[in-house]
């Protein structure tokens, strides 16, 4: 099909996420892209752009990486998909036997899903079945951080504290209370939860986080003094503290998960996006032995939950091999240069005009441009405009910037990339 055939049938049917689909369809000339490899993406007209943020932070070895390839490919000959309840198969047991290599050893047991909002659902399901069948009941609230994102789906729609993307659903969420982020003073946001939980500690079955940095909220880093204080506070009160690593783990951050920072380990823990290598819809949560015992007895105590493609043959067989490149390729240690250039980039960057603060965590670099807040302010997107032209592909937060590449990111790609941002947050400003 020619690139008008595309975009026109595109505009008749396709319903687009987080896009205001008016101006979609009267506006936009939108990228048609063809194909990937690495860390780029090639368009319908043949033209090249850098993929600044690893198409939604999901192919953390790059495109089209060769054994990822080859292992789909492989495994599509033999199984493509069978059911995961009450049976098995090989793929799910050799991948359980690599995350026993990376997964902290005080969450044995692993649940599959198919994204990051079922593997966080997953986790708040456990959350209030383990209690309401383990003799308490009452607890059913959530607190989770302003500016949280969790995910799309209705019921970890209520961690959110992105009041946009809530707005439209609040009538029917779960109840779940927010409290000051992190990032605007450890300090002072650990008074405020110490002080909610102390008042509602019988209520609340989990405090759900994004350890070290909120993403969708605008890459908001904070001190990992905060973790260690939140698991000390969920265990004075019984409470089930739940890390949403969806984003940050599988070296986003530096370590392999970004709890290491603070040397604490969380009651579950959710993965997704580089879990598959940004290939396949595969997710996974994993739990404590207690939480695994709690479900333990009569047949209704089961988790009577699962999505179809649980636990499916193609995606285990591709998160194993990239847990197993991973191993092979060095990445984290290799990362860990490429993150000191990012930081040294971000600094620069704070200079330039129109630009309020910069920071940076591991493969992560953000700025926040001069002017309002909110996801929904168009600064940013003046600069995808102009990186756009200049061949990379930046996808703002509202009046944050930022990179997040594949973590293995050639370093000439990586050079080229900063260029092209901080030309980009120029020319924007003029």
């Amino acid at each position: 099909m020619k690139r008008d055939e595309i975009v026109a049938l595109d505009k008749r049917h396709v319903w687009h996420p987080y896009t205001a689909m008016a101006e979609y369809i009267e506006n936009e000339s939108p990228l048609v892209i063809e194909r990937a490899e690495g860390s780029r993406l090639v368009d319908a007209d043949g033209r090249v752009f850098l993929d600044g943020n690893a198409s939604w932070w999901t192919a953390v070895l790059g495109h089209r990486h060769p054994r990822l390839v080859a292992s789909l490919r492989a495994q599509s000959e033999r199984l493509c998909h069978t059911a995961l309840a009450g049976m098995t198969h090989a793929p799910i047991a050799e991948l359980c036997a690599e995350l026993c290599q990376v997964v902290p050893a005080e969450l044995p047991h692993y649940f599959f899903s198919d994204d990051g909002s079922t593997a966080v659902e997953v986790a708040m399901k456990l959350a209030l079945q383990y209690f309401a069948q383990n003799g308490e009941p009452k607890r059913t609230r959530f607190i989770a951080l302003d500016g949280a994102f969790h995910g799309d789906t209705l019921g970890v729609t209520a961690l959110g504290g992105v009041e946009v993307f809530r707005r439209p659903f609040a009538s029917v969420l779960l109840d779940c209370v927010h409290v000051p982020s992190a990032s605007d003073g450890f300090e002072r946001a650990f008074t405020a939860i110490e002080g909610i939980v102390a008042e509602n500690a019988e209520s609340v079955a989990a405090i759900v986080l994004e350890p070290m940095v909120q993403g969708a909220a605008g890459m908001r880093v904070y001190a990992a003094e905060y973790l260690r204080q939140m698991r000390a506070l969920a265990d004075r009160h019984g409470i089930f503290l739940v890390f949403d690593e969806v984003f940050s783990g599988y070296g986003r951050t530096g370590p392999m998960w970004a709890h290491q920072h603070a040397g604490v380990v969380p009651d579950i823990l959710c993965t997704a996006k580089g879990f598959s290598g940004g290939m396949f819809p595969m997710a996974a949560t994993f739990a404590s032995r207690q939480i695994f015992d709690g479900f333990l007895g009569a047949p209704d105590r089961a988790f009577f939950y699962g999505h179809t493609f649980t636990g499916n043959p193609l995606g285990a067989t591709i998160a194993a091999e990239v847990l197993r490149v991973f191993r092979d390729e060095d990445v984290l240690a290799r990362a860990a240069t490429k993150a000191q250039r990012i930081a040294q980039a971000f600094a620069d960057m704070q200079s330039l005009p129109g630009v309020r603060s910069v920071r940076s965590l591991g493969m992560i670099g953000a700025l926040d441009l001069e002017g309002d807040d909110g996801y929904l302010q168009r600064s940013g997107w003046r600069v995808y405009e102009a990186a756009l032209s200049r061949g990379a592909y930046l996808r703002p937060l509202g009046n944050v910037v930022y990179v997040a590449p594949a973590l293995n990111i050639p370093d000439a790609d990586l050079e080229e990339l900063l260029g092209i941002m901080q030309q980009s947050v120029v020319a924007a400003a003029r």
